[in-house]
């Protein structure tokens, strides 16, 4: 098993509120920020945790890996929390990730198709199993190439396996630039933070029948 990481939050300075209604309400999280508690004392700050000394009706709907940033979105009612998850569940929310990864890919698209599952003795690793592992599809395109060595590229999770992203890209051998689990030592020393960013969700709110955009620049790659 891998030795636990240090936990060290970013200062909390206020909530980046990128979208908000009676139902719903989506963050820009910080990278390095739990998503929900964690366990022991010293993993309780969270973006949960910050949301509900503001909101505290704020329930969870679903997750981002402690180093990614970008957008998450939180329930304030049960029946949110419900009807949100059963679209998750059935892959009706388009979601958009921006990375900057090492190396020029080959292929201007994609589709990764591979496995995963949890690497046990190595937790919290994922790893790819063609014959354990539950399938796990991304999408990729090559958004620009910068300084002729690592590449911009837009990632859209079919599935919403754990460290989906991180392990598919680092299966091509373009490891996502600051991953201390995938990359090599040289990928993870290009960048203090891994430079995964969730930037886009699209979805027909189940509630109203709105279509519902949601946009959360990168602060790592300007357009």
């Amino acid at each position: 098993m891998l030795q636990p990481v240090v936990y060290s939050p970013p200062e909390h300075i206020k909530l980046d509120i990128l979208y908000q209604d009676n139902n719903l309400i989506a963050l820009n999280k910080p990278s390095g920020l739990l998503s929900v508690p964690g366990r022991g004392v010293e993993k309780q700050d969270c973006m949960l945790s910050r949301l509900q000394t503001e909101f505290p009706e704020a329930l969870v709907i679903h997750r981002l890996d402690m180093p990614t940033s970008g957008i998450i979105m939180f329930a304030r009612n049960k029946e949110m929390q419900k009807v949100m998850g059963n679209l998750f569940e059935k892959k009706l929310i388009a979601k958009q990730y921006l990375a900057k990864v090492h190396g020029v890919l080959k292929e201007p698209r994609g589709l990764i198709n591979q496995p995963l599952m949890t690497d046990w003795i190595n937790r919290p690793r994922q790893k790819i199993d063609y014959k354990q592992g539950k399938p796990s599809q991304t999408r990729y395109t090559l958004i620009s190439v910068i300084n002729g060595k690592n590449s911009i590229v837009k990632l859209e999770p079919i599935t919403g396996r754990s460290h989906q992203l991180r392990v598919h890209m680092s299966s091509l051998g373009h490891a996502i630039l600051g991953d201390d689990l995938y990359g090599t030592l040289l990928t993870r020393n290009e960048s203090s933070r891994l430079l995964l960013h969730a930037e886009k969700i699209s979805f027909i709110d189940p509630l109203t029948k709105s279509p519902i955009n949601i946009h959360c620049p990168v602060d790592f790659y300007e357009k």
